[in-house]
C-alpha cells in the first residue's frame, strides 16, 4: 500500500470508529460483518509484519518490527526520512545500543532518589528483539473497539494544559477533565525532565487517571503538544482494569487528530527494549516503598526532532517535519508536570495520583520531583522558583503543591492528586 494511501486509511480510523458508536454507547461494542471487515483493513495498515512476536501474562502481544518498516514511515511527511545508524551513547545506566540524535543534553542524575524502575521490568523474561528491529505493542480489534468507545463518549485524548474546556462530541456527551500541575512558560527551551512517582489509582471502565510531563508551543491555531508518562485507562489498555501503562501522546490543534503511542504514523521507535503501552511495575505503596520513573523530552537542537528517553534510554522521537506547520521544530514555549483525570459527567471523579492529598507528603501523596528544563545549549537547569506556577482546575477535587528545597531531588518538585468521589 502506498504511504499516502496508508496514511489516509489510518487517519480515517479516527473517524470511522464511529461505525459502532450506538452499540458502544450502550456498552455493547458488537460491529456488523461490514464494520469488522473495515476494521480488519485498518489493522493490516497499523500492524506491520513481525520478525518475532511475544504474548505476556496480561494478554498483550509485542512484535519485533524491522526498524525501517515501522508504522511511522507511512506518514507522507516521513516518506524519505532516514533513522540513521545505530550508535552507542554512554549513559549513567549501563551502556545501551540506541539511536543517537545529532545533539544530546548533558545528562544529570541524582544520587539521592527513591528506588528506580529498571527498564527490563517493562518486559517479562524471554522477550528479546533481535538487532535491527524495534519492539511495538500489537494493535487488536478490541483495541479499536475500545478506542471507539472513548471517542463516542467525547474523549479524544489529553488536552494541552492551556485548554480549560471539557471534551464533547455531537451527541452532547461530555468527558470532564481535571488537572493538578505545575506549569512553566511562556519561555523558550529545548526540553524537560522529571521523576514521576508510580501509583495505581482506582478508576471505572470509562474513567482515566494519568501522570505526565509535557512540552508545547506554536500559534494557537496550530498549537502542538507532546505528553509522556503513565496512565490507567481500562478502555485504551483493555486487558488491564487498573494496571499502570507507559504512554505517549502528541497532537497539533487544527490538523493532527491526536495519537497515542504507535497507533498512527509519526513517532519513530528506536528502542528494542522499551515498548510504548507496556505494563509498569513495581508500584508505590502508601506509607511504604516508593518508586518512580525518570522521563525526559528533549529536542535535537540541529535537526529539531523531539526525543523521548525513559530512564536515560532513548525510546524514539517525533521528527521535526511533523511540526513545521506549528513552528514547534524551533524549540518549545510551555511545559507542564503533574496529573490529569477524565470522567463522564454522570460519574463521580476517580482517584488522581495516590488518591491522597498533596499535604500528606512523601510516601503518601504522588509526586513529580527533579523537575528541570533544558536550555538552548543542552544543559539541564532548575527553573527559577518564581517561573513555576501551580495550576488546579478544580481545587475542591484535586490539588497541586509546588515545593522547592535545598536538597536533591526536591529542589523543584510537585505533590499532586486527591481522592475519588468528587462532583464537578
Amino acid at each position: 500500500m502506498a504511504p499516502l494511501q496508508n496514511f489516509v486509511l489510518l487517519v480515517l480510523l479516527t473517524i470511522t470508529l464511529g461505525l459502532v458508536t450506538e452499540a458502544a454507547q450502550k456498552h455493547q461494542a458488537i460491529p456488523s460483518e461490514e464494520e469488522k471487515n473495515e476494521l480488519e483493513r485498518q489493522l493490516k495498515a497499523i500492524n506491520k509484519p513481525a520478525i518475532k512476536s511475544f504474548k505476556t501474562e496480561q494478554g498483550d502481544i509485542f512484535d519485533c518490527i524491522e526498524i525501517h518498516k515501522q508504522l511511522a514511515f507511512d506518514h507522507p511527511l516521513l516518506k524519505n526520512h532516514s533513522v540513521g545508524s545505530f550508535l552507542s551513547i554512554e549513559f549513567p545506566l549501563p551502556l545501551l545500543s540506541v539511536m543517537k540524535p545529532t545533539t544530546v543534553p548533558e545528562w544529570i542524575t541524582s544520587n539521592n532518589i527513591p528506588s528506580k524502575v529498571d527498564s527490563l521490568l517493562l518486559l517479562p523474561d524471554g522477550i528479546n528483539c533481535p538487532d535491527g528491529t524495534v519492539i511495538v505493542k500489537k494493535t487488536t480489534m478490541q483495541d479499536l473497539l475500545h478506542a471507539q468507545r472513548l471517542k463516542s463518549m467525547g474523549f479524544n485524548g489529553p488536552r494541552h494544559f492551556l485548554t480549560e474546556k471539557n471534551n464533547t462530541d455531537g451527541t452532547g456527551q461530555y468527558y470532564v477533565r481535571t488537572v493538578a500541575t505545575v506549569n512553566y512558560g511562556p519561555k523558550s527551551f529545548t526540553g524537560v525532565k522529571g521523576h514521576l512517582n508510580l501509583w495505581e489509582p482506582q478508576v471505572s471502565q470509562d474513567q482515566i487517571s494519568l501522570a505526565f510531563i509535557a512540552v508545547a508551543g506554536g500559534p494557537k491555531e496550530r498549537f502542538a503538544s507532546i505528553f509522556v508518562g503513565w496512565m490507567v485507562n481500562p478502555s485504551l489498555y483493555h486487558f488491564s482494569q487498573d494496571h499502570v501503562r507507559l504512554y505517549t501522546y502528541w497532537n497539533i490543534e487544527g490538523s493532527n487528530p491526536g495519537c497515542y503511542d504507535i497507533t498512527c504514523p509519526g513517532f519513530v521507535q528506536v528502542s528494542k527494549n522499551i515498548p510504548l503501552g507496556s505494563f509498569l511495575q513495581p508500584l508505590s505503596v502508601y506509607n511504604g516503598s516508593q518508586y518512580d520513573i525518570d522521563l525526559t523530552l528533549y529536542q535535537d537542537r540541529v535537526k529539531g526532532d523531539w526525543w523521548f528517553a525513559y530512564n536515560h534510554e532513548n525510546v524514539g522521537y517525533w521528527p521535526a517535519s511533523l511540526f513545521k506547520a506549528a513552528r514547534f521544530e524551533n524549540r518549545a514555549n510551555y511545559a507542564s508536570w503533574g496529573g490529569q483525570v477524565y470522567s463522564p459527567l454522570i460519574e463521580k471523579t476517580p482517584e488522581m495520583g495516590s488518591g491522597h492529598w498533596p499535604s500528606e507528603g512523601l510516601g503518601k501523596a504522588a509526586y513529580v520531583n527533579d523537575i528541570r528544563i533544558i536550555d538552548g545549549m543542552g544543559n539541564f537547569l532548575y527553573p527559577e522558583p518564581y517561573s513555576l506556577k501551580e495550576h488546579e482546575t478544580s481545587a475542591k477535587c484535586y490539588r497541586a503543591m509546588y515545593v522547592h528545597e535545598n536538597r536533591d531531588p526536591w529542589v523543584r518538585a510537585l505533590y499532586y492528586g486527591g481522592p475519588a468521589g468528587c462532583i464537578g
